[in-house]
């Protein structure tokens, strides 16, 4: 069977620099267990399947699977998705504003001349941690305990938790772990000195459904939860640019701003890279 394809490099500015996701345009009468299969084949942090929407509201639906599981959200797919879904035809009800539907309900994207940003949807889990998920999160990152500046649950479908370190620098210094026995998904955020272009540098580090320690190259989903915890902490205002990826050769560009309501907007610039069909086959009954 024969499926629409393309994949997408999200926030850089510069082609092949960001994060790559693979979309299916038209992943109806794929099984879950088919979508895995495909996303663990591909080996990227998450592979995007989009389907007619259930919710009449919206303009499409998404399903997104990590190596190890479904995700009911994230950031990079969906504005990957949503480009997609536009350079190939797609007719948003609204000319500047397109709705996602996904795990977590529906995301409003919004659409400039060259960008797309999506409102950041309420944390499923926020909060301080407690001492004992601090330890396990210092021990797979190899820090100190006493160089966590602050910490907060920031998961909104992931299931991040933040640190913050005392700079840019320190966050780029961190070497984790190889492995890590049990699911792990952290963000690490550090502030650049004044006068810098960006005002934060992050990484996102988990497990993956074997252990492995891997690094996200730029997280749209991190992005949005840490902005939300640093703008309502009073650590910044808005707007500002956070860059995410030098530690794995990319340079992700990620645009944080909030209106007059209070919701937070992540942006950045997506890109066709690759435009086609895929043959997937799975068994004598689907060839």
């Amino acid at each position: 069977m024969s499926h629409r394809f393309q994949f997408v490099d999200v926030f850089s500015e510069q082609p092949y620099s960001g994060n790559p996701l693979p979309v299916f345009l038209d992943a109806d009468g794929m099984s879950t267990e088919e979508m895995q299969k495909i996303t663990r084949w591909m080996n990227l942090s998450e592979t995007a399947f989009l389907l007619p929407p259930t919710d009449t509201r919206a303009d499409y639906r998404v399903r997104i699977f990590t190596l190890a599981h479904e995700l009911p959200f994230a950031g990079h797919p969906t504005l990957g998705s949503c480009h997609a879904w536009l350079a190939t035809g797609g007719k948003p009800r609204r000319e500047t504003e397109i709705v996602q539907e996904c795990g977590i309900g529906l995301i409003t994207i919004r659409r400039t001349k060259s960008k797309l940003a999506f409102a950041a949807p309420d944390l499923i889990r926020a909060g301080p941690v407690d001492e004992a998920d601090l330890d396990r999160v210092a021990s797979a990152l190899q820090i100190d305990r006493k160089i966590i500046v602050d910490s907060q649950w920031v998961d909104n479908g992931p299931g991040w938790v933040a640190v913050l370190l005392e700079s840019a620098q320190a966050v780029l210094n961190v070497e984790p772990l190889n492995a890590f026995p049990t699911q792990i998904d952290i963000g690490i955020v550090g502030p650049y000195g004044s006068g810098e272009d960006a005002a934060f540098e992050l990484r996102a580090i988990y497990s993956d459904h074997q252990g492995v320690m891997r690094e996200d190259p730029v997280t749209g989903s991190l992005n949005a939860s840490v902005a939300q915890w640093l703008l309502a902490s009073g650590r910044a205002t808005a707007p500002y640019i956070a860059t995410q990826g030098a530690r794995v050769g990319r340079s992700g560009r990620i645009e944080i701003s909030q209106d007059s309501a209070g919701v937070v907007w992540v942006g950045g610039s997506t890109r066709s890279m690759i435009d086609g069909d895929v043959t997937a086959c799975f068994g004598p009954e689907r060839q």
